[in-house]
């Protein structure tokens, strides 16, 4: 049976405006709750200004008040927690913020939801969820093949280590307890809408404005490339028919590295955007110094969720790329807009240190 009111947690972000939109879409109602750093923005947002099926509350999934008001208020039917710190980068630089957000703040969520699902009663039968975002850095470097939903974790940085502490939490809340929870383990995700420190938008952003594009060591790190659209699809069908107590690999099955990635980026450029001078965007590529601990490959099998849930991927990458750039040329206020804000909260920060 369908959910039709749903707590979405990090619901102004790139993968959680999406989804709140599409969710909205398909006739669901949704409490979207945000802290509102630097990569959420109620920007992402706009479309949904005055619509009866979205509330927007800012406010953090640590806060075990809020979370309690929250449910009590507007009882949801699922809990999906798409609410992390996800750049590596930043990971490395400053760990304290992940271990905060991904692994305390998951905590009090389970908390929260476990004790909602408990005062209304709630079983697996009347269909309550608990569906957790992680992402496919917790299984680590995968050298050939694709990792399974059975893969053991090794994930490789601060990052990846706080979403596999959290899916181990949300795992043992299933076990323990009997929250009816779920994970997915999704791929690279890009589309409309993602903070301009990512590979996609970080070079489409840097081409246009005639600046270096920088890519890690060789550039050969391989990566599964997911639409966010795609995303949100596989996320509403785990939600709606996911088994309680399993996890659901979500990917493309299209794997490529970063070099070849942003070669299409600039070809793409090269099309809908030439530059002055006639030359080709690619010679703004340069390499640079890799980063600690940076896996070489990331691959996933999403045999599962297919053969038990029928979802598959609708948008191959290369129509997936040229639709981004497409979006990102379109869209140049909104990208001036949040790189705006992220700017001022970085001289912000600064000012008070």
């Amino acid at each position: 049976m369908p959910v039709e009111t749903i707590l979405v947690t990090g619901g102004a972000g790139f993968i959680g405006s999406n989804f709140v939109k599409y969710m909205i879409g398909e006739g669901r109602t949704v409490i979207n709750l945000d802290a509102l750093t630097y990569a959420g923005n109620r920007l992402n947002l706009g479309t949904l200004e005055g619509n009866r099926h979205h509330v927007f509350v800012e406010g953090s999934i640590a806060d075990r008040k809020l979370l309690d008001k929250l449910m009590s208020e507007y009882l949801p039917d699922a809990v999906v927690n798409i609410a992390a710190e996800t750049h590596v980068d930043r990971s490395i630089d400053g760990p304290a913020a992940f271990v905060q957000t991904n692994i305390v703040g998951v905590f009090a969520l389970l908390e929260a939801s476990r004790s909602y699902a408990s005062n209304r009663g709630t079983s697996f039968r009347n269909g309550f969820r608990f569906l957790h975002v992680s992402t496919d850095e917790v299984y680590g470097a995968i050298e050939t093949g694709a990792a399974s939903e059975h893969n053991p974790y090794a994930p490789s940085s601060p990052y990846a280590a706080s979403k596999a502490a959290a899916d181990h939490l949300v795992r043992a809340w299933y076990q323990t307890y009997g929250l009816p929870t779920i994970i997915t383990n999704c791929s690279n995700n890009y589309g409309p809408y993602q903070f301009p420190e990512k590979l996609i938008p970080l070079m489409i952003t840097k081409a246009l404005n005639g600046e270096p594009l920088p890519i890690y060591g060789d550039g050969l790190q391989e990566r599964d490339w997911l639409h966010v659209s795609d995303h949100c699809r596989a996320l509403e069908t785990v939600l709606d028919r996911g088994r309680p107590g399993e996890t659901y690999n979500v990917a493309s099955g299209e794997t490529r590295t970063n070099r070849e990635v942003v070669e299409e980026i600039c070809a793409n450029l090269d099309r809908l955007r030439p530059r002055g001078d006639g030359n080709p965007h690619s010679r703004q590529i340069r390499s640079v110094v890799d980063r600690p601990g940076h896996d070489r490959r990331y691959a996933l099998k999403a045999d599962k969720i297919a053969a038990e849930l029928g979802w598959r991927p609708n948008v191959n990458s290369s129509q997936g790329f040229r639709e981004t750039v497409t979006w990102y040329i379109e869209n140049d206020t909104w990208v001036d807009a949040v790189q705006l804000r992220y700017a001022g909260e970085r001289l912000g920060h600064i000012t008070r240190a």
